[in-house]
């Protein structure tokens, strides 16, 4: 009931957190009928043979739950990745698992370091579990300074976010880069590894960071079937650490956050490996080429191991995402920073090349 005592232009109490309105969106790639989508990091072969079938499948059960520990494809994960499944916890893609792991670890007045530019999902995970982002800018070639990671980790700092490669920049962190990074933080600092886009990486130089941390009790590394694997539209990632690591995040998912069509297409995903690799093989030769391309036009294009590629326009960067919408081609622009160009069939990235080509000459 209204309280007539009450002026009308009096302020309203609120339950809501007043830090959430310093929040970012997250900005997704945007869509446009017919265009050409290179803009939310997408693999451009549609799904893994076997997946549909298992998605159809699962339809005819939606009547019932899911299984909620998930314990198949964790099983299958975990033979795969030769670990515990009890040290596997799996989640509405790798961005919903690094939202729990944040939560978990979260204290009052407790920090989280990261680089930046890198993920825009991490400052909103930071702020939504309560801690306070402390950004480690970039080095001029748009890699993780790890030096200065290190020097910006204090008393109040729970976790260091690593992400290799580097989403939106491409560059990776290497093993000595992460050999002296683990060696410098206290046991008590988690060290994540958001590994997104492990599968494209062809560098040597970059761990496969759960064959060579996983033993580390303050290890965490993030994976996903968005990227690769082709399951972006269901949404299933995953991530292994220590055994009480993976079970308090476990103890933050949603109850039944995987649904049975995501798990039964993960499933049928993995049993199409090689397919997957083939696929992949394809996105690393157009990448090679496309930015090799680039670099002709924009000199300091950095390198990449991801399914995607740079282009540090700084403040013509909105300018140039108009102007490649304008000839029916979308990339992710970064406001005062650079572009994300998403690598997609040979005519797609020929249709970049082409747009970039008349900007950088007009």
């Amino acid at each position: 009931m209204t309280d007539p005592s009450r002026a009308d232009d009096a302020p309203r109490a609120t339950p809501l957190r007043a830090d959430l309105g310093a929040i970012p969106r997250y900005v997704p790639g945007k869509a446009v009928p017919d265009a050409v989508k290179l803009s939310s990091n997408e693999v451009p072969y549609g799904p893994l043979p076997g997946v549909p079938e298992a998605i159809a499948a699962a339809a005819a059960e939606v009547h019932r739950y899911p299984d909620l520990g998930v314990v198949r494809l964790r099983e299958t994960l975990a033979e795969r990745l030769g670990v515990d499944a009890d040290r596997i916890a799996t989640g509405t893609g790798s961005v919903a698992l690094i939202g729990h792991l944040l939560q978990a670890v979260a204290v009052p007045g407790g920090e989280v370091v990261y680089s930046w530019r890198s993920f825009e999902a991490y400052p909103i995970a930071a702020t939504v579990a309560g801690l306070r982002s402390v950004q480690v800018p970039n080095t001029a070639d748009h890699r993780h300074d790890v030096d200065a990671i290190i020097a910006a980790v204090g008393p109040d700092t729970r976790a260091v976010l690593v992400c290799s490669p580097n989403n939106p920049t491409g560059p990776v962190v290497t093993a000595d880069e992460l050999d002296r990074l683990f060696a410098a933080v206290p046991e008590h600092v988690l060290v994540v590894v958001d590994e997104a886009y492990r599968e494209f990486v062809t560098d040597p130089a970059c761990p496969d960071a759960v064959e060579r941390y996983g033993d580390r009790p303050n290890a965490v590394v993030f994976r996903t079937f968005s990227k690769a694997w082709g399951l972006a539209g269901l949404r299933v990632g995953y991530m292994v650490a220590a055994p009480e690591v993976a079970d308090a995040v476990r103890k933050c998912v949603i109850p039944f956050a995987v649904n049975a069509a995501a798990q039964s297409a993960a499933l049928a995903a993995l049993a199409a490996e090689g397919e997957m690799r083939r696929r992949v093989a394809l996105v690393v030769s157009e990448r090679k080429r496309t930015v090799t391309a680039a670099r002709e036009l924009v000199p300091d294009v950095p390198d990449t191991q991801a399914n995607f590629f740079w282009l540090p326009l700084g403040d013509k960067a909105v300018d140039f995402a108009v102007h490649c919408e304008e000839r029916g081609v979308l990339v992710r622009p970064f406001a005062g920073d650079g572009v994300r160009v998403t690598i997609g069939l040979p005519e797609e990235n020929d249709a970049v090349l082409e747009a970039l080509r008349a900007f950088m000459e007009s």
